[in-house]
This record gives structure tokens, C-alpha cells and sequence, in this order.
């Protein structure tokens, strides 16, 4: 069974930088497909990034040259590196892991890790 731990987050003033990681069990973490997402109180949960499989990377547009996901296969780990930072950032962040093999396809999610920007 997949279960995801994430950890970094934190409060952090406005211009200033977090990492988070999320290291994933078991042995498959080389073929799943990771993403991470968050959610602010009263927003939807949306897709901050997310790294295939293959290495294909996408971003939400307002993180677009502040964020950076990165996957370790060796070390079953994905981090997001989130630079200038704001408050807008704020918000409870979440692993999210896909097993394209699967049918219907397995989504799993970690606990979610709150990540606050505030002078």
C-alpha cells in the first residue's frame, strides 16, 4: 500500500523560500505519477505542479518561475522548492500520487502540511 509523508512546511515571511518533501513507500514510486496541490480556506484544491513519470513538469501559472518540482526515484521522494514567496502561497499543501496501472486508477494523498506567508 502507497502512503505519502510530507514535511517542510511552515511560516516564512513574504520573499522567502520553503522546501517541501514528500517521500512515498513501498517500491513503486519510479512509475507513479506525482503532483503536489493546495488549498486555501474557502478555495478549491488546486494543482500546483506536477512530474510524471517520464519527467514531464507543469506548473500552475501564478508559481511559474518561483516553484520547482523535482522527483528522487532513488530516494522514493518529490520536493517542491517554493521561492518569493506571498501571502497569496498560503495554504495547506498536499501530496498527491497516481498509479497509472491501476483500474479505475489508485489516487493517494498525504496529511497535508500548512505553509503560512506573513510579515
Amino acid at each position: 500500500q502507497v502512503q505519502l509523508v510530507e514535511l517542510g512546511g511552515g511560516l516564512v515571511q513574504p520573499g522567502g523560500s520553503l522546501r517541501l518533501s514528500c517521500v512515498v513507500s513501498g517500491s513503486i514510486f519510479s512509475i507513479l505519477e506525482m503532483g503536489w496541490y493546495r488549498q486555501a480556506p474557502g478555495k478549491y484544491r488546486e494543482l500546483v505542479a506536477g512530474i510524471a513519470s517520464d519527467g514531464y513538469i507543469r506548473y500552475l501559472d501564478s508559481v511559474k518561475g518561483r516553484f520547482t518540482i523535482s522527483r528522487d526515484n532513488a530516494k522514493n521522494t518529490v520536493y517542491l522548492q517554493m521561492n518569493s514567496l506571498s501571502p497569496g502561497d498560503t495554504a495547506v499543501y498536499y501530496c498527491n500520487a497516481i498509479d497509472p496501472r491501476s483500474s479505475p486508477i489508485d489516487d493517494y494523498w498525504g496529511q497535508g502540511t500548512q505553509v503560512t506567508v506573513s510579515s
